[in-house]
């Protein structure tokens, strides 16, 4: 009897916390950050106000978990792109190629991302430093460990993987996000040719070294 109680409990817990968190995104995405009452959020989750302060303690420790959820969402999409293509491959081009085209894929139809790019434009004043750390270190994590062990096989010439993947984050998918548009996602072709051309520049920067050029002196 106590097992199931509890097993309740905590489910009900989590059902009310991802109303609360599914509320708290719609209304500071509609209605912005310092309109939106704690009062709305709750009658919107269909919880008390009282509930809402127990799980979250203020309205800006609210926001900041509305951005980590659709953050968390929006890494996983990124760790699943490694695991899709960054792996088991034959062409390291055409590996990274891939998994940028299914990053920006993903992140087009991802409500998560919409929303997270959308809260952290708006609302970064309410959001503190330490939050923009630790999702910059959580985007670049995974692409460093690859190209940390690329590095080790000889595939790639990375003195510094983290500066790499930054370098190659901006040469590619964030290129694409960053590009100015008329209507909601660039053109499939516009967007390919982006992410070819940073691959192709990347891997120009970061090809190992240890061929010396047939037509260059040796001294």
């Amino acid at each position: 009897m106590d097992n199931t109680e509890n097993k309740k409990i905590r489910k009900g817990s989590s059902d009310k916390r991802a109303k609360i968190i599914a509320a708290a995104r719609d209304l500071f995405l509609s209605d912005g950050f310092d309109r939106s009452s704690v009062d709305a959020v709750a009658a919107k989750a269909g919880v008390s106000k009282r509930t809402v302060y127990d799980y979250y303690g203020d309205k800006q420790n609210l926001l900041l978990a509305v951005v980590e959820v659709s953050s968390s969402a929006v890494l996983d999409m990124i760790e699943q792109g490694i695991s899709d293509h960054l792996w088991e491959f034959e062409d390291l081009e055409q590996a990274l190629i891939l998994f940028c085209k299914q990053i920006v894929a993903s992140a087009n139809g991802s409500s998560d991302y919409i929303a997270l790019i959308r809260l952290v434009m708006v609302e970064a004043a309410n959001l503190p430093d330490s939050f923009f750390e630790r999702l910059d270190n959580a985007t670049e994590e995974g692409i460093i460990r690859r190209f940390t062990e690329f590095g080790q096989n000889g595939l790639l010439d990375v003195l510094d993987p983290k500066m790499a993947a930054k370098h190659f984050a901006a040469l590619t998918f964030l290129l694409v996000f960053n590009q100015p548009r008329k209507t909601g996602t660039l053109e499939e072709e516009q967007t390919k040719r982006i992410i070819t051309e940073g691959v192709r520049v990347f891997l120009c920067a970061y090809a190992p070294r240890t061929v010396q050029n047939e037509n260059q002196p040796s001294y």
